[in-house]
């Protein structure tokens, strides 16, 4: 950085500057200097016309006393006295003398000599008579030219302290002001000159400073509609060239800081944007400024309508909750937003957004979705007590069967061997019912491994409604609706096997006497459906939804006396939908249930699976 020279600097200029403003000061101070002259003149003029009043006092008095029985003799002594004294000043135009009661004694005036022995009117005449004091007044001679002000002046004859008479004397006082406005005019002209002199240095010298500050004004703009391209020039090397210097410097360092700005705003819409969880953010009144797209559709609320409005109202807690209480809410706060066809649950977790100062500016607000986490968990606090019921069921009647015979039914020939034999039944029933559990365990842990293979569908699902026909009840009746051709699939042969047995043997199971179950096979251009109907019981239409969950049953008591462990259907759906796959169920038109899933399916030559 260059060294600045004296005469380069700002403090040079304004040094400059300040000896003008002297300059205008010292015009000021002849204005005030003009209206103070003003004053002293007209003081001086007033003194020296009461100076020479005093003398006519005198005189006036002993002309009074001495004619007091004398009227004429008095008038005319009088007016020689008056005609006398108004030679002696040229600025004093009458003099007129009025006795106690206010008549006219004399005048100086000799064109004027009619007033004499009339009595005077004037106010100032009167006050004084009356109170003895000296009244003074200015006025204008002609109310028509205002250029004839003059000097009225009342002072009393008093002879040991009574009052005997009063002079009247008005005096030119114009003169004076003529002399005080020479003066102004002259103060004027300098002053005129002093204002232009200034003008046109003021002009010059202050464009040495307005100039580049006007130009960093310009950049201040630009910079504020983002346009970061443009320098201030710099003129010289004093204040303002430094200044002008730092100008260009800040305005690289805030392009930088804005591309830096925008960088991380841009990362955060995408985050933002991205996110599964739903962020709310709002100001230090509770008026959300910032809601992502995920808490839109969480709170089914759109941008516009949600910015503004209070994050107690967009969340709809207004009636438990105010603002300031989420910023004390101590870890989560649920919101049960579930209807009475599909549950929906939202966790909330605010945070306190504050300034260094400890300024409580606002709160954000992170959603999270929690509809699946609560069902997965409410599945899992029913499945253990489900387990629990289901395992207990078996121990219990074990337990009292074994400790009957402990007591010595195992040497009755006919109990002992009902007791072994229902020991073992539910022996067997936990066994099937552990066995289910680790198969469903293992699907759910990804370590049941499909073994897929080409087989026709058509003889598949016959030879397993023949083994089942062999076994069924002579009372129910099977009907097929099955086509003749083939129909060739890849599928896990075992598993599928076991869908259909459960499926099956759940439809024998609940079959009355006389009943009907139904098979029907459909094939698609991609799947091929698979529907097996009975007439039984059948399932109530607000249970067809779940009757696949674990442990499901309509008729718990029943279930068990049949040896069923409540799993079958939930691992029928497990392995259908490993094969990507559907499976779900209907309720019959005429009674019973339909129970239906799918297997994806697509032609192949024939030489392809010969």
């Amino acid at each position: 950085m260059h060294k600045m020279r004296f005469f380069q600097s700002v403090q040079f200029k304004l040094v400059i500057m300040y000896l003008l403003l002297i300059i205008v000061a010292m015009q000021v101070i002849g204005a005030y200097f003009v209206r103070e002259l003003e004053g002293q003149l007209e003081k001086n003029f007033q003194d020296s016309i009461t100076n020479s009043i005093t003398l006519l006092d005198y005189n006036a008095r002993e002309e009074i006393l001495k004619n007091t029985d004398n009227t004429v003799k008095l008038q005319n002594d009088i007016r020689e006295l008056l005609v006398d004294y108004s030679r002696a000043s040229s600025n004093i135009i009458e003099v007129r003398i009025v006795d106690e009661k206010g008549k006219i004694l004399g005048t100086s005036n000799l064109n004027n000599q009619g007033v004499v022995g009339q009595k005077s009117n004037d106010p100032l005449v009167k006050r004084t008579l009356s109170l003895g004091t000296t009244s003074e007044d200015k006025i204008y001679k002609d109310e028509s030219n205002k250029n004839n002000r003059v000097w009225v002046n009342v002072s009393s004859i008093k002879n040991k302290g009574e009052v005997i008479g009063a002079i009247y004397l008005v005096a030119d006082i114009e003169s004076v002001y003529k002399q005080v406005d020479d003066i102004t005019n002259i103060f004027i002209t300098g002053t005129l000159i002093a204002m232009i002199i200034t003008a046109v240095l003021g002009i010059l010298l202050s464009r040495t400073i307005t100039k580049p500050i006007v130009e960093m004004k310009r950049q201040a703009y630009a910079m504020a509609r983002g346009n970061y391209s443009r320098k201030v020039k710099v003129y010289g090397v004093d204040e303002i060239g430094e200044l002008a210097d730092s100008f260009n410097t800040l305005t690289k360092r805030v392009q930088e800081a804005q591309a830096m700005t925008e960088g991380e705003r841009r990362k955060l819409s995408s985050v933002l944007a991205y996110m599964t969880d739903g962020v709310i953010a709002t100001d230090r009144r509770g008026k959300v400024i910032l809601i992502n797209t995920p808490a839109e559709k969480m709170l089914r609320v759109k941008h516009e309508s949600a910015n503004g409005r209070s994050i107690i109202d967009v969340l709809d807690i207004g009636d438990k909750f105010q603002f300031e209480d989420l910023m004390e809410v101590d870890g989560s706060l649920t919101m049960d937003r579930s209807t009475s066809d599909k549950p929906y649950i939202l966790r909330a977790n605010f945070s306190v957004i504050q300034r260094e100062t400890g300024f409580n500016n606002g709160v954000i607000a992170v959603l999270h979705d929690i509809t699946d986490q609560e069902k997965v968990d409410q599945e899992r606090r029913d499945f253990v007590s489900n387990v629990s019921h289901e395992l207990r069921t078996p121990l219990t009647s074990m337990h009292s069967y074994l400790e009957a015979l402990s007591d010595g039914a195992w040497e009755d020939k006919e109990i002992a061997p009902r007791f072994l034999e229902v020991t073992q039944n539910e022996t067997e029933r936990m066994i099937r019912l552990v066995n289910d559990l680790l198969k469903l365990s293992r699907m759910d842990g990804g370590r049941e491994q499909l073994e897929k293979s080409f087989v026709n569908f058509t003889d598949f699902f016959n030879h397993i409604i023949d083994r089942f026909e062999m076994m069924k009840k002579e009372t129910i009746m099977f009907k097929r609706h099955i086509p003749k051709e083939p129909v060739i699939i890849e599928i896990d042969e075992d598993k599928v096997m076991q869908v259909l047995d459960n499926i099956i043997s759940n439809a024998n199971k609940y079959s009355p006497d006389g009943g009907r179950i139904s098979f029907y096979l459909k094939k698609y251009e991609d799947e091929i459906e698979v529907s097996i109907a009975d007439e039984g019981l059948g399932v109530p239409d607000e249970d067809l939804a779940t009757i696949f969950d674990r442990f499901f049953r309509v008729d718990k008591a029943r279930s068990r006396e049949m040896g069923g462990t409540g799993l079958g259907l939930a691992i029928a759906r497990e392995v259908i939908e490993a094969h990507g796959g559907r499976i779900w169920a209907e309720r019959n038109k005429s009674k019973g249930t339909i129970i239906k899933f799918t297997l994806p399916y697509s032609d192949l030559p024939e030489d392809d699976w010969e």
